[in-house]
């Protein structure tokens, strides 16, 4: 009984591990202040694929990724999708300190423009209504706003990248143009 009421407890705590939301479902718009406190909308965003990622300067497995995400940021900024052209990156930060978000962001070389947190932490707006219960956390968009991944981490998301990458006629790869 007591190691029942101990998993209950550690599952509680731990949050749900269940999206809200799920592929094939159009991700709700996000609308929060930049660093120079601008609302940047994720809706702005459309016709790119995006990374919509959650994330906090104090998360020690975000800092983690972040050079992955990078990498992959600049290997797709620029690709062309079956449903967009560019990729970039969305990130909704939990901070609440706008000093230890702008040091992250430069620290880990996050080059996109779209950085965006109301720097209320966990009461995040966006969070909240994505029903976010631990970092990182991440969904891929398509330029429709579709989601087609939920939480492609690590190596996941070039796969999801890759996957979703506009092919190329069989008479262009052999003729060019």
């Amino acid at each position: 009984m007591k190691q029942l009421l101990i998993l209950s407890l550690a599952l509680v705590l731990m949050g749900s591990t269940d999206p809200t939301f799920k592929v094939g479902e159009v991700a709700p718009d996000i609308a929060l202040p930049n660093m120079n406190g601008d609302i940047v909308k994720l809706s702005s965003l459309r016709g790119q694929m995006v990374f919509i990622d959650f994330w906090a300067s104090w998360c020690k497995p975000c800092r983690k990724e972040n050079p992955q995400i990078v990498a992959d940021y600049l290997k797709y900024k620029d690709e062309e999708f079956e449903n967009g052209t560019g990729f970039t990156v969305y990130g909704v930060s939990l901070d609440k300190k706008k000093d230890a978000w702008q040091k992250a962001i430069t620290k880990d070389s996050l080059i996109w423009d779209t950085h965006v947190s109301d720097l209320k932490g966990w009461k995040n707006e966006a969070a909240i209504a994505y029903g976010i219960s631990s970092v990182p956390m991440s969904y891929l968009i398509d330029g429709d706003g579709v989601i087609v991944a939920v939480n492609p981490r690590g190596d996941k998301l070039e796969k999801e990248l890759k996957k979703n990458r506009k092919s190329e006629s069989w008479f262009k790869s052999l003729f060019g143009n």
